[in-house]
Order: structure tokens, then sequence, then C-alpha cells
């Protein structure tokens, strides 16, 4: 995979303007980018700003539609993406082969990189290093609802194994979760979890009035 990537910054002709201004060399990191509040429209200038971006398989589901000729069926992948440093993504793809669907949710999921707010919330710990999450966070997709409780240092990922990779991905360590709903629902559950580590930067804390 890291080679496909090389392969395909290699041949890449930004067609957007952050790609251009990326290719020219006057963006160079991925901060940036946020702080200007640009779009990412290319999955490619994700790869060029993010040299160590992970990706891992979520769930791969077939599908089938009802047409005219009779099923259709095809494969539907989620995928996270993340640099376990505070950013991920989670997209999905669909396609008639699985390596494709692979591929077009990888590409979406870039398309969706956020960045996420770490921090110690954890009464219990106090550290004030980037360990956990700095306060509770609920996240919803269809009918599943997770809550991300911070947790004290040590006391690793208490979660499944879905939300494990998820927020490994994102680059935290340390948390409860709490799950309601219909949870056995694998992309509602990855997207709900996803929910909550966006909103974690929704939240102004008393760090950001003096900014």
């Amino acid at each position: 995979m890291a080679v496909d990537r090389a392969r395909s910054l290699e041949e890449w002709v930004p067609k957007t303007r952050l790609g251009k201004l990326i290719q020219e060399g006057k963006i160079t990191s991925i901060e940036e980018v946020f702080m200007e509040g640009l779009p990412i429209r290319e999955p490619q200038i994700v790869d060029a700003l993010l040299p160590d971006l992970q990706e891992e398989v979520i769930n791969i589901n077939l599908v089938q539609k009802q047409t005219d000729a009779g099923e259709k069926s095809r494969f539907k992948a989620i995928v996270a993406v993340g640099n376990r440093d505070g950013y991920i993504g989670l997209g999905a793809g669909k396609a008639s082969q699985v390596r494709t669907a692979i591929e077009k949710a990888a590409a979406d999921a870039r398309l969706n990189l956020v960045p996420i707010r770490r921090g110690c919330g954890s009464w219990e710990c106090g550290c004030g290093k980037p360990h956990s999450v700095p306060f509770q966070v609920e996240g919803k997709c269809g009918g599943v609802r997770v809550v991300i409780i911070p947790g004290p240092r040590g006391l690793g990922l208490v979660a499944s194994e879905v939300a494990k990779v998820i927020l490994g991905l994102a680059g935290i360590k340390d948390c409860w979760t709490r799950s309601y709903g219909a949870t056995r629902t694998v992309p509602s559950f990855a997207y709900a979890v996803f929910d909550a580590l966006k909103k974690t930067y929704s939240l102004i804390t008393p760090m950001d009035w003096v900014r």
C-alpha cells in the first residue's frame, strides 16, 4: 500500500487550489489547512502532508440492489485512517470488487479527515498530557449512541474492538466508553465513535480563551 501511495503521489496532478498550493510548497503542514478552513477535495493532499498515515479496514459487507435484470451485488467497505497523533478519518466505498471498495473507502476517509482534541480530563489522573479526551463527549449515528469518558493513564481503551481501532488511530490511549442502541450494526457504531471524536473540537474550553 505504501508503494501504491508513493506512486500515486508522483503521478498526482493537483486540480484544486489547495492541491496547487501544496505542490508549490506554500502550505507544508496539515495544521495550516485546518487553520485556513480550506476544504480537502483530493485524497493525495492528505498523503502529501501526513506521510505516516495508517489504514484499517473496519467492516466489509455484501449489499444487494433489486434491478429489472435481477439482483445486483456489490461490496461495501468501511475504512478508518489516522496517524495515531490527533488525526482521524472514516469513509465508506462500494464496488463490485472488494479491493476497489477498500480503495474507494480509504480515499473517502482521507477526505473526511478531522483533527481530534486530546488531553487529560480524568479527575483521577490530572497529568495534563494528551493521552485521553479532555472531557466527556457523545456521538450518534442511526440508532447507536456512544459516550467517550476520559480515563487515567495506564487504563487502556475500555471499548469494543471496532472502537479500539478507531480510538487507537486517533491517538487516544486511555478512556472508558459506553454505548447504547443497536451496537451490532458495525457501520453505525463506527460512525457514532467518529462523531464523538469530532465533537472534541465543538466545545470551547478555558484554554481557548487566551488564544
